[in-house]
């Protein structure tokens, strides 16, 4: 789909090599789809399933995958985890002063908060339109060493303005690395495989959330020391923990399949061809621009579904920026209630992995969104429903746990639907996760102390954006089928489709 002219045509085997034999069955969504024999097809002796992805994978193919599990995923892990620690210091510091110490009134929290996220969204777009075109390796590792500097020095925070600096400043160096990696993993995992990466991916951020309350609380315990305040110490330690991340990055980091330098010649050339196979309406050979690649991108209808219910689900987790104030609400002191944030942590941390990995394996997306969506409304309402302890920790752990499997589910889907060209693919990835990020500008406000300790308003919507999740969902698989439809009467001999 790197233009209207070919929006239709399924791309197929002409001129590329017949994919290898493969090994992994995996059940269609629903046992059939489309139309079609739910079993899979078998194409010249090559084992598909319903959307044109392939059922096994050869012993060199899995090499390759291996190979790339142990480079990539520790480092982005690792990156990730100090990412979104880094961020977390200013909610956790909350609880230890950080409010009064520089004398906020008001809303000035939030836009505190908030402002993060103007600095986010600005640089994102244009970061991935850069990043087709450098190494992944050094661009990403050198931000990472920006935002670790900017979480450092805050500790020298005196006020409301200062703090709004470097808040929006740790926003503009983030921006390249959530996106950054997401459509990195695009480019080296196929549709069945990625979204188990992202969700290991995205347990970075879910520890980080389970230890940042407790690992807060040890670290307020230096308050005084050196005439620094507790939250001052948190800035200082987590920024310098992140800084050391960066180092091995440069190195660890893979680039596109055929320039990751850890990877053996033939390696590449296999790491390529497979995720060429593997997309719908790839096309291959020819030199396409980050321009062209934009206007793709912001041309295809399927971008901006996305990038609504990216900001949709995002929507969703505004929770968690106020968690450890949401459990302190409970009744807990401050250090029972940075322990207690951690449990809903874990619980999401299982629940996202085994989503993200059945997902894959079934290659179906719209039933593990809705169920996990209709359990969140469960767990919100029962947050809002009463005061009882029990029932609001409960909810907590609901919403929690099964919210965070679906963020991997959509970013997943997002980049096997948008890939028709790697430039198409970074901007679209781009856009869609600036769009998600815009509701991370205005859902604190949906949080006031004022609405403690039930936050009805804020539950209430949070509900309602769940429900907005589970329509467009349904709204794009209804979309999605349409345009399988209209594949195949376009080309009858087509095999490789949409996922939904």
């Amino acid at each position: 789909m790197s233009s209207s002219s070919n929006e239709d045509i399924a791309i197929k085997a002409e001129g590329r090599s017949a994919p290898p034999p493969y090994e992994e069955v995996a059940t269609p969504p629903n046992g059939q789809a489309d139309g079609v024999n739910g079993l899979g097809k078998q194409d010249s002796g090559v084992r598909i399933d319903d959307f044109g992805a392939s059922l096994e994978r050869s012993p060199e193919e899995l090499a390759v995958v291996r190979k790339l599990d142990m480079y990539c995923l520790p480092i982005i892990w690792l990156m990730y985890f100090f990412n979104f620690l880094d961020r977390s210091a200013m909610v956790n510091g909350k609880l230890d002063g950080l409010a009064d110490d520089l004398d906020l009134k008001g809303t000035q929290y939030n836009t505190c908060i908030s402002i993060l996220f103007v600095g986010y969204l600005v640089g994102q777009v244009p970061s991935n339109m850069v990043l087709s075109r450098v190494r992944p390796s050094f661009y990403l590792a050198g931000f990472n060493a920006m935002w670790s500097l900017v979480t450092l020095l805050t500790y020298k925070a005196y006020d409301y303005k200062t703090m709004i600096v470097c808040r929006f400043l740790l926003g503009l160096f983030e921006a390249p690395f959530f996106p950054g990696v997401t459509y990195l993993l695009g480019t080296l995992y196929t549709r069945k495989e990625i979204a188990t990466r992202l969700s290991i991916f995205f347990t970075g951020n879910l520890v980080a959330s389970a230890i940042s309350g407790p690992f807060a609380a040890g670290v307020f315990q230096l308050d005084g020391r050196a005439g620094l305040a507790g939250w001052r110490w948190l800035f200082i330690i987590q920024g310098a923990l992140s800084l050391a991340v960066a180092i091995p990055a440069f190195y660890m980091l893979p680039n596109k399949p055929l320039t990751t330098p850890w990877l053996t010649p033939e390696q590449r050339q296999l790491a390529h061809d497979r995720i060429e196979r593997d997309t719908t309406n790839r096309t291959g050979g020819g030199k396409t621009t980050v321009l062209d690649g934009l206007s793709q991108a912001v041309r295809d209808w399927k971008t901006w579904a996305f990038c609504l219910l990216s900001n949709l689900n995002v929507t969703t987790l505004g929770f968690l920026n106020f968690l450890p104030t949401l459990v302190r609400t409970l009744g807990f002191n401050t250090s029972a209630a940075l322990a207690l944030t951690s449990p809903p942590y874990v619980v999401a941390m299982i629940v996202s992995v085994w989503l993200a990995h059945h997902s894959g394996r079934t290659n179906e997306r719209t039933w593990h969104i809705t169920a996990c969506e209709v359990v969140a409304i469960l767990g919100f309402v029962m947050c809002a429903a009463t005061l009882n302890t029990g029932v609001r920790y409960a909810g907590i752990m609901l919403f929690v746990g099964s919210l965070a499997g679906v963020t991997n589910i959509v970013i997943g889907w997002t980049s096997s639907s948008l890939g028709q060209t790697d430039e198409k693919r970074a901007v679209a990835m781009a856009m869609a996760n600036t769009c998600a990020n815009l509701a991370s500008v205005y859902t604190p406000y949906l949080w006031p102390d004022v609405d403690s300790p039930r936050f009805i308003k804020a539950t209430a919507a949070s509900a309602v954006f769940c429900a907005a999740v589970v329509a467009m969902v349904w709204f794009l698989r209804w979309m999605l089928r349409r345009k399988n439809d209209q594949m195949r009467k376009a080309d009858p001999l087509a095999e490789n489709f949409f996922v939904y």
